[in-house]
This record gives structure tokens, sequence and C-alpha cells, in this order.
């Protein structure tokens, strides 16, 4: 199931790349940024929850994913990239603060963003991923769950495991079959997949385990027990971390990409959620 056709994108210039950007709705603003190897679909079960209940909802392909653009060198991915594309979006659509909801590199990417940028965030939901600090001090099970970011470093090697069969790797790695057809799909575009892994292999400096600062808004964070990449452990004890309030959630039974395998119990949790936050600021 892709994005329903009637969600129309655009294409913005920011950073000095070109971003392809859901943008519906006309009320507070809510930003949902996706991880690998996913793109924007990702959010298809949220966004229509998200609209219906009064929201303006900004869902972009991040840089070398869905349809946009692909830059070629591995040092494009780092994070200070990632960070600054956002940052640039919002002022593209002129936004000076949003709700932002984040899963697995999205969810790395938007507490980078809360910790460098904090008046721009009226409040976080980070799904599956922790506090980088947390993540990086997880411990030996952790490090195990998370053996493809050691994988993902070496050249070419990586791109052919997971291409191999027609994408049987990626199947075998990512256990989605539900996604998987939106995963070949996208992958098979030239570039995306190595755009992809380079989002590890730009940053191996995220398995360090120095302390990363607090986040200065509201977090809310959301863990699945079926999480076959992570340890609940590096999302409980972002707590610690997190200065201006702190939520949780465990939803049991339920895997890593959990927007498409419990939607509806996700969607109560997020508007529930939002519902309570009140933005200091929307423009």
């Amino acid at each position: 199931m892709e994005l329903n056709k009637e969600l129309t994108s655009k294409r913005l210039c920011v950073n000095g790349i070109t971003l392809n950007v859901i943008d519906v709705g006309q009320g507070e603003p809510v930003l949902l940024l996706h991880g690998f190897p996913d793109t924007s679909a990702i959010w298809r079960h949220q966004i229509p929850a998200l609209l219906k209940a009064g929201y303006r909802v900004i869902a972009p392909d991040l840089r070398g994913c869905g349809q946009s653009d692909i830059p070629r060198s591995k040092w494009s991915y780092r994070l200070n990239n990632l960070v600054a594309d956002v940052a640039a979006l919002l002022d593209a659509l002129q936004l000076r603060q949003v709700r932002l909801v984040a899963h697995d590199w999205g969810a790395v990417i938007g507490w980078a963003f809360v910790l460098r940028h904090p008046e721009r965030v009226s409040c976080y939901v980070a799904m599956s991923v922790g506090h980088p600090t947390c993540y990086a001090r997880a411990g030996l099970l952790q490090k195990l769950k998370g053996y493809y970011t050691l994988v993902f470093q070496l050249p070419w090697l990586p791109e052919w495991l997971l291409k191999l069969g027609d994408f049987k790797g990626l199947a075998l790695m990512g256990g989605s079959p539900v996604e998987m057809p939106l995963w070949r799909k996208a992958l098979s575009v030239p570039g995306r997949l190595t755009a992809g892994i380079n989002y590890y292999r730009a940053n191996p400096d995220l398995l360090l385990p120095f302390s990363r600062g607090d986040a200065l808004v509201p977090v809310y964070g959301i863990y699945s027990t079926g999480d076959r990449f992570l340890v609940e452990s590096q999302m409980t004890n972002s707590q610690r971390y997190c200065k201006r309030g702190w939520s949780y959630t465990r939803l049991d039974h339920v895997g890593h990409w959990m927007t498409v395998e419990a939607p509806e119990e996700v969607n109560t949790l997020l508007l529930s959620y939002l519902e309570r936050q009140v933005p200091t600021s929307t423009h």
C-alpha cells in the first residue's frame, strides 16, 4: 500500500539539494522523519489520521531517499548535513517551530535536531531509537543487534549482500514482508541503496559512548518489543537526558516498523500525546 495519490508532493531546494516533500493540511505543523530503508511512505497510515485531527503534516523524503536528490559523496550524509537539511526545510516552509515525530534513522536525526535546535521543536516523538548517548552505551546485546552498522562500513559488499537474489538479502534482514515491495522499488533506483548505507558509513562516531547533551523539549519515546535491531534500555534510559519532560510507551508483540504493523495503536498514542502538548510558537 503506497501513499494516497491525493497527497501530492512538491520539490524544495534546501541546503544545496532538492527534497521531495509532502506538505498537506492547515493546522499546527507536524514534521515526520523516516528512516532506512524507508521513504515518506512509511507514514501512510499516520498522515490521514493527523490531517483528520486538524494538523498540517510535512513528510520529506530525506536526502538520497525516495524521490529526493542523491548526493554521491559518502560525507554528504554526515549527521551535520542531515540536521541542516531539516533546519533548511523549516526555513523554506517559513516555519519557526514544529512538533517532530521520527522513526529509525529519522529518529537519530530528530534527536540531533532537538539537541542542537530546541527552539524549533515544541515536542518530540522518538520511535524505536532512543537518545544517542543511550544507544551508544546500551551494551553488548545492542551491539549484537546492531551488527549491520559495522558490516555497512565495508565498501560494495553490503550492497551486494542486500541485492542478492532480487533483494532477498534485504528481505531477510528487514523482516517486513509488507514493506518489502516498497523497499525493492525504491532501492532499485541507481544510487539509492548506496545512499542509504552511506548514512551509516558517514557516521561511525554514533557508536562512541560519549555524552551528547540534554534534550530541552518534551520527549515521548515509543518502543516495540519485537524490534530486532534495538534493545529497550536504549529508549528507557533516555529519560535521564530529557530535562523538559519524558513520557514512554512500550508496544508489546510489535516489530520495528510499528507505523505499519500497528498503525491504529500508533495513531492513538501519537494523537493523544500531541493533543496534550502546547506549542510555544508555530511560525
